[in-house]
């Protein structure tokens, strides 16, 4: 059943909590990458459902632009990050945080605030980051989604944003009837943008430093670069950890997830 929390930035972002109505103990918050919400992923639900039953709590939110959290205006970092920081209240004011895809930027970002690790933030559990690029490159390419979303060319960002996806995946996007609405949730990307340019920076900068267990993963059929980045993350990080699980498509396997999850964040 849908609750919602008003973030700092006094914006409104709807979630479920599992088991319902239980919060605090051992917590996890999943942060979505680009483009997903409740109700178009049913694998990040299911996964928060089996690491409930395996003594998680787990809460799943709609990102600001997205399904039952709508947001107007600018939606960048900042305000993504306060609406994570808005989920970890709801769960008792401490988490462990599963990003998935650009959502694993997001959550090294708010790993690493100060005040954040170790104190809000317990752990990260990322699913293949893609942090495979140069620093110069991804803010490139960053910086051209947000003058295109300014420029109000929401397709054109949305064509950018997917430019290194398989080609597939865009012109399936653009042969769908929801094309239009596809493209307008463009907006939502800026925080993904944003945050995928920052954590590469530290990434090449060897500065990702958040004093928390980080575990990398990556599915076992998988597309080039996302082992690489795992292995990386993990090298950096203080007490990082790379690891294969079963997965494809960019898209895990929700019994194994949990299972994994569960023994991470308990152990």
């Amino acid at each position: 059943m849908t609750d919602f929390v008003t973030t700092a930035t006094g914006d409104r972002v709807a979630y479920d909590l599992y088991p319902s109505g239980t919060a605090g103990g051992t917590a996890l918050v999943f942060v979505a990458g680009a483009g997903p919400f409740r109700a178009t992923d049913p694998v990040t639900t299911e996964t928060a459902e089996r690491a409930a039953a395996l003594g998680v709590t787990t809460l799943v939110f709609d990102r600001l632009g997205r399904g039952e959290s709508p947001a107007t205006g600018r939606l960048d970092l900042d305000r993504e990050l306060a609406a994570v920081d808005a989920a970890i209240d709801v769960v008792g004011g401490k988490a462990a945080l599963c990003g998935h895809s650009s959502g694993c930027a997001i959550s090294l970002r708010a790993a690493t605030r100060p005040g954040a690790a170790g104190e809000r933030v317990s752990a990260l559990a990322l699913w293949e980051a893609p942090l495979e690029s140069t620093a110069e490159e991804t803010q490139d390419w960053a910086d051209e989604i947000e003058r295109r979303i300014d420029a109000c060319d929401l397709a054109g960002a949305t064509e950018h944003f997917m430019k290194d996806m398989p080609p597939e995946w865009l012109a399936g996007a653009k042969a769908s009837p929801d094309w239009g609405r596809i493209a307008a949730s463009v907006v939502s990307q800026r925080a993904d943008a944003q945050a995928l340019a920052w954590a590469q920076r530290a990434l090449d900068d060897a500065a990702l430093a958040p004093p928390v267990p980080v575990l990398a993963t990556y599915g076992a059929e998988t597309f080039p670069g996302m082992p690489e980045a795992a292995e990386r993350i993990a090298s950096v990080v203080p007490d990082g950890t790379a690891e294969q699980l079963p997965g494809a498509g960019h898209t895990w396997e929700p019994e194994s997830m949990a299972r994994r999850l569960a023994t991470f964040l308990t152990t």
